[in-house]
C-alpha cells in the first residue's frame, strides 16, 4: 500500500481515537456540553500527522512491518501526545475551559491501537494475499525443518512466515541445546535435539531440512547431511560465515550442500579482522578478476581503503569484479585497469598514476598440466610478471607487496612450481635490499576456485560419471576461497619485509575422499557414480607441504599463520637479475632446456622432467 493512502487512513483514525478517548471518560454524548473536543480534534488532525512524518512513518514499506516498525509507531504516537498535552496546557482560557488530563492517556493508546494496528494490517494483508495466490496457483508449500535455533535459523523462520511466495512452511527447530528443546522461537516450537532428525522427518512429513549453524564446522555438518539422506530427504545450507558479513541473510539465499560445507577441519577464517591496516591507504590488486583477487578486493574493500585498484588482463572478469563491487560498496573509489602485468612500460605508467601503498600480487598460470605444456608462458606470466610488478611497486614508493604463492612452489616438480618459488626469491630479494614490507604467503588448494578439481568432479556427477581421480593415495591441502583470503590479510599486516608465511591449512585430505563426499552429498552413491583412477600427469606430486625439508615455523600474532625460517641462503640481487633475465630470454625464445637448466641452477630441489 502506498504511503499517501496510509495518510489518508490515518486521518479518521486519529479523529476516531479522539472521540473514543472523549467517550471512555465522559458519557456517549459528551459533544453536547464538552465543547473542548472540537480544538483537540482539529489541533490533532492538523498536528499528528505531521509529527508521523517526522518520525518516518510515511516512508516505510509497510507491508514488512516488524517490531522495530511498531515501535517506532509508539514513539511518534507519544510525542504527538506530548504535543497534544502542551496545546492543552497552553489553551486553557483560550480553548479549553476545563480539561480530563485522562483524555490525552486514553488517546494515546487509542492512536496507537488504531495507527499500529493499520500498519500490521497492511502486512498480514499482504501475507494472506500471498498465500491465496499460492493456493490459486495449486503451489503446495513444502515443509522445512530447521536445524539451528539460534539467529541465523530464526531468520530463516520468519523469513519463511514473511515471504509465502517461497512456498516454505517451516514446522520446527531442532537444536542440542537442552535449554531451548520444549520453547517457542519466532512462532516454533525446538522439537529436540539433532539426533531425532530421521524420528521428526516421518512424523512431521517433513520435505526439506535448512542447516541454520553458520559456525559449525564440516564434521557437524556432514553429520546432519547424512542423517538427512538416510531419511531420505533433502537439506540446504544457509550461507557460511564470509558470505554473511554483509548482514543479508535470506532464505532466498539458501543454497545446495557443497563441498565447501564439508572441509574436514574447522574453518580456520573469522577469528580477529586484521586488515585495520589496509583502512584509508590506496591498495592496488593484480590479478583482480580471477577467484583469489576477486575475494581479496571484497575483502580489502570492507577495510574502507581510499581507492581501491583492478588490475587484470581478462576485461570481462574485471568489469564482473568492479560491478559486484560497485553494488556492495557504492561509496568505494574503483579504479579498472586492463593491463598485461608482461608489459613493464604499462605496469610502471599504471603504478605511477595510481601509487598504490599496498599490493597484493595475485596474477599468475595456476594449471600445472597446461604449463608443463607451455614452460614459456609459466616463466613470462610468474616470473616475468612478478619481476615487472615488484619493480614498479619499488619505482612507485608502494611500502607492502603481499606475493600470492602456493605450496606447489615447495621442492617442485613442475614448471608452474618452481615459477612461483622463483617469484618468492624475486619478492625476498625487493625486500632485503630495498628494506620495505614486501612479503610472499603460502597456501594449498583452494575449492571453488577456477579450475578447481570440485568443479571438475560436479560436472563429471551431472553428465552421470565417471569421477576421475588420478591416485587413490594422492593428498592436496585444501581451504575455501574466503578463508584464505582472511589469513592472507592475517599475513599481510603482520610482514616486515622479506618473510615467507604459510597458512595452517589443516591435514592433508585424499582426493578420492572428496570425489566420494561431493558423490554422496550430490544424492548418489559411488555404485551409481563410480571412481576411476587416470594415473599423475606430469608435473604431479604424490602429496605437498607447505615448506622444505629441514625447515621450521615459528608463530606469528595470528595462530593460523606461520613465518616459515631456516634454509640456505637466496641467491645475490646480481645473481638473481641475471638468471631471471636468462630465464627471460629462453622464454621468448622458446629455449625449453635453457629454461629447464636455469630453473635446476635456481633452484637446487627442483625435480621437474627434462625437455
Amino acid at each position: 500500500m502506498k504511503n499517501r493512502y496510509v495518510l489518508l487512513l490515518d486521518l479518521p483514525l486519529i479523529a476516531l481515537a479522539a472521540f473514543a478517548a472523549f467517550t471512555s471518560r465522559f458519557d456517549f454524548a459528551f459533544y453536547t456540553h464538552r465543547e473542548e473536543f472540537v480544538p483537540y480534534l482539529l489541533f490533532g488532525l492538523a498536528t499528528k500527522p505531521w509529527v508521523f512524518g517526522a518520525f518516518g512513518l510515511y516512508r516505510r514499506y509497510w507491508k514488512y512491518t516488524t517490531i522495530p516498525d511498531v515501535a517506532l509507531v509508539f514513539v511518534a504516537v507519544t510525542a504527538s501526545s506530548l504535543l497534544m498535552g502542551a496545546f492543552v496546557v497552553l489553551g486553557r482560557g483560550q480553548y479549553f475551559y476545563e480539561f480530563s488530563r485522562v483524555v490525552v492517556l486514553n488517546d494515546l493508546l487509542i492512536t496507537f491501537a488504531a495507527v499500529g494496528g493499520l500498519r500490521v494490517t497492511v502486512r498480514v494483508i499482504h501475507e494472506s494475499g500471498a498465500k491465496r495466490a499460492i493456493t490459486r496457483a495449486g503451489i503446495v508449500a513444502k515443509r522445512i525443518l530447521i536445524v539451528g535455533a539460534g539467529a541465523a535459523g530464526t531468520l530463516v523462520a520468519r523469513e519463511m512466515r514473511r515471504n509465502p511466495l517461497l512456498a516454505m512452511k517451516a514446522v520446527g527447530f531442532l537444536d542440542d541445546d537442552t535449554g531451548k528443546v520444549g520453547k517457542q522461537i519466532a512462532g516454533l516450537t525446538v522439537l529436540g535435539p539433532i539426533s531425532m532428525l530421521p524420528v521428526l522427518v516421518k512424523s512431521k512429513h517433513v520435505d526439506s531440512v535448512v542447516i541454520a549453524i553458520p559456525t559449525a564446522d564440516g564434521r557437524t555438518v556432514r553429520g546432519v547431511v547424512d542423517m538427512c539422506r538416510g531419511a531420505g530427504v533433502t537439506s540446504r545450507t544457509i550461507p557460511g560465515m564470509f558470505e554473511l558479513l554483509d548482514g543479508q541473510v535470506s532464505v532466498s539465499r539458501l543454497r545446495q550442500i557443497s563441498i565447501e560445507d564439508l572441509l574436514r577441519r574447522k574453518s580456520v577464517a573469522g577469528r580477529g579482522r586484521g586488515s585495520e591496516f589496509l583502512s584509508g591507504r590506496v591498495v592496488l590488486i593484480t590479478g583482480a578478476g580471477g577467484s583469489i583477487g576477486s575475494e581479496l578486493a571484497r575483502q580489502i574493500a570492507a577495510a574502507a581503503p581510499s581507492c581501491l585498484a583492478l588490475v587484470g588482463h581478462g576485461e570481462n572478469s574485471i568489469f564482473e569484479a568492479a560491478a559486484s563491487l560497485h553494488a556492495s560498496f557504492p561509496r568505494l573509489r574503483l579504479e579498472t585497469v586492463i593491463a598485461d602485468i608482461r608489459d613493464r612500460s604499462r605496469l610502471v605508467q599504471v603504478f605511477d598514476r595510481i601509487k598504490p601503498a599496498v599490493v597484493f600480487h595475485a596474477a599468475a598460470h595456476k594449471h600445472v598440466p597446461l604449463m608443463e605444456e607451455n614452460p614459456e608462458e609459466a616463466i613470462t606470466n610468474n616470473v616475468i610478471g612478478t619481476r615487472n610488478v615488484v619493480n614498479a611497486a619499488l619505482q612507485a614508493g608502494t611500502e607492502r607487496l603481499v606475493l600470492i604463492s602456493t605450496d606447489k612452489a615447495v621442492s617442485p616438480s613442475s614448471i608452474m612450481g618452481a615459477s612461483k618459488r622463483v617469484a618468492e626469491l624475486i619478492v625476498h630479494n625487493a625486500a632485503r635490499q630495498s628494506g620495505r614490507a614486501f612479503v610472499a604467503v603460502r597456501f594449498g588448494n583452494v575449492l571453488g576456485s577456477r579450475g578447481s578439481v570440485v568443479h571438475t568432479f560436479k560436472a563429471q556427477i551431472e553428465r552421470g560419471g565417471p569421477v576421475t581421480v588420478t591416485h587413490p593415495e594422492m593428498t592436496r591441502f585444501f581451504m575455501t576461497i574466503p578463508e584464505a583470503v582472511h589469513l592472507v590479510l592475517q599475513a599481510s599486516g603482520a610482514g616486515k619485509g622479506g618473510e615467507l608465511f604459510v597458512l595452517d591449512m589443516g591435514e592433508p585430505v585424499r582426493i578420492v575422499d572428496l570425489a566420494e563426499d561431493l558423490i554422496r552429498l550430490s544424492g548418489y552413491s559411488t555404485d551409481d557414480i563410480p571412481v576411476v583412477f587416470s594415473g599423475i600427469r606430469p608435473g604431479e606430486k604424490m602429496h605437498e607441504a607447505l615448506f622444505e625439508d629441514g625447515l621450521r615455523t615459528r608463530p606469528t600474532i595470528h595462530p593460523e599463520v606461520l613465518e616459515v625460517v631456516g634454509g640456505s641462503a637466496n641467491p645475490s640481487e646480481a645473481d638473481l637479475d641475471a638468471m631471471v633475465a636468462d630465464l627471460e630470454l629462453a622464454a621468448r625464445a622458446a629455449d625449453r632446456a635453457a629454461v629447464h637448466a636455469l630453473l635446476v641452477k635456481l633452484i637446487p630441489d627442483y625435480s621437474g622432467a627434462k625437455p
